[in-house]
């Protein structure tokens, strides 16, 4: 029908909600591949770059993908698949198994079970730290988030670094700590192994500060 979206357009848009929850993780880390795949404009890169909250910045560069066309879609979607996305953001493996495709291939998007936001995905993985309790924590974590990011959750200080120019709140940036290790650690980021890590010595929190990793539902 004429006028009507190309099919990568339509599929991007279907996933759009889900891929700002996935990707805000690590904003920058999307934005520079996209970069790199000649996916964005020149004013349309700096536009974008110079958003200072993650989702934010994550909408705004799917939205331009988006304006610029099919081809432009479909090399995001591509890139999605690839694997340095797909290591860092295991919860984009959806696009992978099959479940998903461009509505002109017969293969159905994903349904109501399938789309599941990134951090209900994590809520029913039995001992995945919970957004919830990140957030409790991050509460009780000072000045003191920085050392506590590279010596026990082992973040590179420039990452440490981007977050603290993105985020204007203590609170944001100890909580997008916490969000980018969870991401890194995959199916390891349990509330135990977190706990395990904020517990050293060297952290100097009270052990009461991180009791909201050993509690359950």
């Amino acid at each position: 029908m004429a006028g009507e979206p190309a099919a990568e357009i339509q599929l991007l848009r279907s996933l759009k909600a889900r891929l700002i929850e996935i990707l805000s993780a690590d904003a920058d880390f999307v934005l520079q591949h996209a970069d790199s795949s000649s996916l964005l404009s020149n004013s349309g890169y700096q536009q974008v770059r110079a958003r200072t909250v993650p989702r934010e910045k994550v909408t705004d560069l799917l939205d331009h993908i988006i304006q610029r066309g099919p081809e432009e879609a479909r090399g995001l979607l591509e890139l999605l698949k690839g694997p340095a996305l797909q290591e860092t953001f295991p919860m984009l493996r959806f696009l992978k198994d099959g479940k998903i495709n461009t509505p002109s291939t017969g293969v159905r998007l994903p349904n109501s079970e399938d789309t599941v936001p990134s951090k209900q995905i994590c809520e029913k993985s039995p001992g995945l730290v919970k957004e919830r309790q990140l957030m409790e924590v991050a509460c009780a974590i000072g000045n003191s988030w920085k050392k506590i990011g590279i010596l026990a959750l082992e973040i590179p200080a420039l990452k440490l670094e981007q977050i603290e120019i993105d985020q204007t709140q203590h609170i944001d940036r100890v909580f997008q700590m916490l969000l980018f290790w969870r991401t890194r650690q995959k199916m390891n980021a349990t509330a135990a192994h977190l706990h395990r890590l904020l517990s050293q010595e060297h952290c100097g929190l009270p052990p009461e500060s991180i009791t909201p990793l050993l509690e359950g539902d």
